[in-house]
């Protein structure tokens, strides 16, 4: 891969995941103190993400696959994004934010996809080059919550009770902005499908793929992707709040330790895959959410804090373990005929299903625990996902017989 082509697909990486990273690691925190929003209301804008990642395969399969190349499709959507961050910047009521948030879910989640797309036209070892491009992302992240803490100190508790998170959005907007620019000198990236081919929407959902549910051992993992979305929910809606509400310092940029973490554990997985197998590679990833979550219960900001410090460092292990295992057994299952649409399919069942139904319940539990205004009952919150993680846990290690996968399919 020349250099140019190199730096342009890393930067392309690291602006996608800087502007995910700006505004909905606290989400949370400013609609709770800028918008005066409830429980309920703060999960149905961090619901708006499933339903993004519902309507993407839409996007994709039926628009960018067949008629558009992707890189502009993917300056297109960055440049409304970029509008719809300045609208929801200028919000000061709920009302009026909720469907800038979902708009602009539905043109960011298919994003995540054709930044994939624009780097693999461009490789001819995806399995060797892309980690080298997309952990630009992962530190495009990690800068957007050091900016966040450290630069401007938007989440300080001075700050945000002043409304300044309002300017993580226009932050985020301006970097859109120029993603949505930059994208169209991106390399060129065709559609691929040919258009007199007519596909169906089942095979674009990658519905074609639920033949594999046959299977009992496939369909129990299948049902515990969704399930752990659950437990997965509570962290993205609640840490930043969490931490905020307790009083930890700089709590934004002290949860990029979580994606610190991923990197490691992304490095640690191929060898714990192949020593320890596939299932207990997934109970440990569930192990990790029980136990985030009860450190998360019995910490504090005092002598405990370490608690906390070890709860944000196990998201690498929480999600790495799981979720990024689970991608490699779905492959594994899937075989050739079903490669794209059984991805497809766990995508649309966790993303979507199981996290709708995450935030939603996320939402009701933080209501039944609210002791007064701004001011939860934390303790009682984290339990509830700690237990429904260790639940979980429990019927997987029952019902799911182990089996063993290939190596050539533990390339990371």
């Amino acid at each position: 891969m020349k250099k140019l082509v190199r730096f342009q697909l890393s930067l392309m990486m690291f602006l996608e995941f800087f502007i995910w990273g700006g505004w909905f690691v606290t989400l949370g925190t400013f609609l709770d103190y800028n918008l005066e929003a409830s429980g309920a209301q703060i999960a149905t804008a961090f619901s708006t993400q499933s339903w993004g990642a519902i309507i993407a395969p839409f996007i994709i399969g039926l628009i960018a696959d067949r008629f558009f190349n992707a890189e502009r499709i993917l300056g297109v959507l960055h440049l409304i994004g970029a509008v719809l961050m300045y609208l929801m910047y200028t919000s000061t009521d709920f009302g009026a934010f909720y469907p800038l948030v979902l708009g602009y879910m539905i043109a960011y989640m298919p994003t995540l996809a054709l930044v994939n797309s624009v780097s693999f036209n461009q490789m001819d070892d995806p399995a060797k080059e892309f980690s080298f491009i997309r952990v630009f992302g992962t530190i495009g992240w990690i800068v957007a919550g050091l900016v966040i803490s450290y630069i401007f100190f938007w989440d300080s508790p001075g700050a945000r009770e002043d409304g300044m998170l309002k300017y993580t959005f226009l932050m985020v907007g301006i970097a859109s902005a120029f993603l949505g620019l930059f994208s169209f000198t991106l390399p060129k990236t065709p559609p691929k499908v040919d258009r007199s081919k007519k596909v169906s929407i089942s095979e674009t959902l990658g519905l074609d793929a639920l033949s594999l549910l046959k299977e009992k051992n496939f369909l129990v993992f299948f049902l515990a992707s969704i399930l752990i979305c659950i437990p997965l929910a509570f962290y993205y809606q609640n840490a930043n709040l969490f931490l905020s509400e307790i009083g930890v310092e700089n709590p934004t940029g002290l949860m990029t330790i979580g994606q610190a973490s991923e990197v490691l554990f992304m490095l640690l997985l191929p060898f714990f895959f192949k020593r320890f197998g596939f299932k207990l590679t997934i109970i440990a990833g569930m192990l990790a959410w029980t136990v985030r979550y009860l450190l998360f219960a019995f910490g504090d900001t005092g002598e405990l804090i370490f608690m906390l410090i070890i709860g944000i460092a196990l998201h690498g292990l929480c999600y790495d373990f799981f979720f990024v295992a689970g991608q490699i057994y779905t492959d594994f299952k899937a075989g050739e005929k079903f490669k794209s649409s059984a991805q497809g399919l766990i995508t649309l069942a966790t993303y979507g299903v199981g996290m709708l139904i995450g935030f939603y319940v996320a939402g009701l539990i933080s209501d039944i625990n609210l002791l007064g205004e701004k001011l939860h009952n934390w303790k009682s919150i984290w339990i509830f996902p700690s237990a429904f993680a260790f639940g979980v846990m429990i019927l997987f290690a029952l019902f799911f017989r182990d089996e063993k996968i290939d190596k050539k399919n533990i390339e990371i």
